[in-house]
């Protein structure tokens, strides 16, 4: 179910939750939980925005190297 945690392996867990918080006040924990988990996903996802917008877009190197000329003919031969 959850990364190798069974059905059984849960229960036991929230039954534990139960006993050591109270039944009162595990609805105020469930809460915070949500919220806390909704304030993590919208602050990650501005980041990601973030990080989206600002990134530099990259250029493509200028080349040092001008076009290649043909080099002329300094021997004297005439074709």
């Amino acid at each position: 179910m959850f990364g190798g945690i069974g059905t059984g392996e849960l229960l036991v867990i929230f039954f534990v939750i139960l006993l050591v918080f109270g039944a009162k006040k595990l609805p105020e924990l469930a809460q915070g939980l949500g919220k806390g988990i909704r304030e993590f996903r919208r602050a990650s996802s501005e980041i990601q925005q973030e990080l989206d917008v600002t990134k530099p877009v990259e250029a493509k190197p200028k080349s040092t190297v001008s076009a290649e000329q043909p080099a002329e003919d300094k021997g004297g031969k005439a074709e």
